[in-house]
């Protein structure tokens, strides 16, 4: 990768006077944002919500019942996610993480040390790296940087990274030149996330956007 001009601090401050603190990550729990990050894949927030919603009511948002439960009627369970059968594998394979490195909480996962546990969410069937730093960010507080769809959008446009660049080169440009705090990385993933519903769409609205000032002339 090309080396970067990225003006981290600063885009962060405008993003965050734009717009301010995002609240996120919604969850009572670790393991419900975990869930979450696994059910979040190729659909939208509010349906996720609607299954998450589901396994409440039914009293099965824990690693116990999960683990139990057979994988039809999960499936039935998160449908309104969307790919419901494969999302229900998926669970089913994260579930099967946590007991066997934890039991049936996720308390003994806390206490992995960061790299580790991102090597063993990684081997996790249908985890990779946007997921797994989901669950490492808002579920456990570890300071990594999430990156997705939008962000590689920010940089590419800014040409501040080149097409098509790896993952983990992408996650340093930001924890290379900002402080290393879960906080601020939560935030500033869910600013970018914002900054691309708002503006840095598939087809940029970038009159009145806050980063207009870094777009290449």
């Amino acid at each position: 990768m090309k080396n970067s001009k990225l003006p981290a601090k600063a885009v962060y401050r405008a993003l965050f006077k734009r717009w301010g603190p995002q609240h996120w990550w919604p969850g009572e729990t670790p393991l419900e944002v975990a869930v979450g990050a696994v059910l979040t894949q190729n659909t939208n927030w509010r349906n996720v919500e609607k299954a998450i919603a589901n396994l409440k009511k039914s009293g099965a948002l824990n690693v116990r019942s999960l683990s139990q439960m057979p994988a039809k009627t999960l499936a039935g369970r998160i449908r309104p996610a969307g790919y419901f059968n494969m999302k229900a594998r998926r669970l089913k394979a994260f579930i099967e993480t946590v007991r066997k490195t934890s039991g049936f909480t996720m308390k003994k996962m806390e206490q992995i040390e960061t790299g580790t546990l991102r090597g063993i969410l990684l081997n996790t069937n249908g985890i990779g790296p946007e997921t797994a730093d989901s669950i490492l960010l808002y579920a456990f507080g570890r300071p990594v940087f999430v990156v997705d769809a939008y962000t590689r959008r920010m940089l590419e446009r800014h040409r501040w990274t080149d097409e098509g660049a790896a993952y983990d080169d992408i996650a340093a440009l930001f924890t290379e030149s900002c402080p290393r705090d879960s906080s601020l990385y939560g935030e500033y993933h869910a600013l970018i996330v914002k900054l691309g519903k708002e503006h840095c769409r598939k087809r940029a609205l970038c009159e009145g956007c806050p980063l207009e000032q870094w777009l290449p002339s």
